[in-house]
């Protein structure tokens, strides 16, 4: 985690020389997940086990794990929709993380490695995630590809031009 941080910045800002903001937010994104996916599939001396009923084990976290569970998505949350404008929306973010969240602990689970796969991971992942995406929107909002419904009847005309 620590080498992230301090990589982060000189990485960022060759990124942000070479291609400008899209660059510098891959690098964020690389640089914010990489050391989480390391720590998140590190073997431990413990059996695996599955907490399903939401918000049951959040009560004895202690506060570094709530800390911790915030901050594994959070480089995803705030930097890609930086880097993507279908992903810049709050709600889009949150579907992610969630789709993300619930994945890793499917693959903690399978893969057997001494992991307690919990729901409240997943919420508080995907709140992290959230969290951060929403303290980048000054750069993201107004990215969003707008969305335009078109009605078009059964003789062929649109709703908008009438042909």
């Amino acid at each position: 985690m620590v080498v992230a941080v301090l990589l982060l910045p000189p990485l960022g800002l060759l990124a942000y020389r070479s291609r400008g903001r899209p660059a510098l937010a891959e690098a964020g994104i690389v640089a914010g997940s990489l050391p989480w996916a390391l720590m998140l599939f590190t073997r431990q001396d413990a059996p695996r086990d599955v907490e399903l009923v939401p918000l049951q084990d959040l009560s004895s976290w202690i506060p570094a794990q709530v800390v911790g569970n915030l901050l594994v998505l959070a480089a995803f949350g705030f930097f890609l929709p930086v880097r993507f404008a279908w992903a810049a929306s709050l709600g889009r973010i949150c579907v992610l993380a969630l789709v993300t969240s619930t994945l890793i602990e499917v693959l903690q689970w399978v893969s057997a490695i001494g992991r307690v796969s919990s729901v409240d991971d997943v919420i508080v992942n995907t709140v992290g995630a959230v969290a951060a995406a929403a303290l980048s929107r000054r750069w993201w909002a107004g990215r969003a590809p707008a969305v335009t419904p078109k009605m078009v009847f059964p003789d062929g005309r649109d709703q908008l031009n009438g042909r």
